[in-house]
């Protein structure tokens, strides 16, 4: 949808959805964690918990979704910002963002587009869930990304840096015809 037909609510609701429920989340462990465990005196700090927040890949934008953009914006800039707070509490966290992946997500999407969705990163095939888990894995787990807070892991296939994103479809405006 154009941004410019947003209705409030519409809005709302999805920074509502996105950014707040995800802020609610991650408060809940954290104050959880932290009151689990009488809090260390001097580092290093025992691992009390990990957060991996999963966001849209939004370094670009994304037109047509701008909501959903702005809040896992919000999001990546909030799990940044908590990263430093909460170290001294042993919680670490980060935002994973998946790229185009195999799933039955797209089978809302018209055939063709979601055919599209293959060429939408270099390597010309989507992803698939195991990416991801071992993304979530690595982020979230004790043994594996013990030394790793407030960064965006980004699981695309190279997307971010290829070609055109638009959801819905490339207005005509912005197609350009060889002459």
């Amino acid at each position: 949808q154009a941004a410019l037909d947003y209705s409030v609510k519409g809005w709302n609701a999805v920074i509502d959805t996105n950014l707040n429920g995800t802020w609610y989340m991650m408060q809940a462990a954290a104050r959880r964690w932290a009151a689990a465990a009488p809090l260390a005196t001097t580092p290093p700090v025992p691992h009390r918990g990990s957060i991996v927040n999963i966001v849209a890949v939004v370094s670009r934008g994304n037109p047509q979704v701008a909501h959903t953009s702005a809040a896992r914006a919000g999001v990546i800039a909030l799990t940044k910002s908590v990263s430093t707070e909460w170290a001294q509490l042993g919680i670490r966290a980060n935002c994973l963002a998946p790229g185009s992946i195999a799933t039955e997500g797209l089978n809302v999407y018209p055939r063709a587009a979601a055919e599209a969705f293959s060429d939408s990163n270099p390597m010309r095939h989507l992803g698939d869930v195991i990416d991801i888990a071992q993304g979530a894995v690595y982020l979230g787990a004790q043994n594996t990304g013990k030394f790793v807070t407030g960064e965006l892991l980004v699981v695309d296939g190279g997307r971010q840096q290829w070609g055109d994103d638009w959801p819905g479809g490339i207005p005509p405006w912005f197609k350009v015809e060889s002459r």
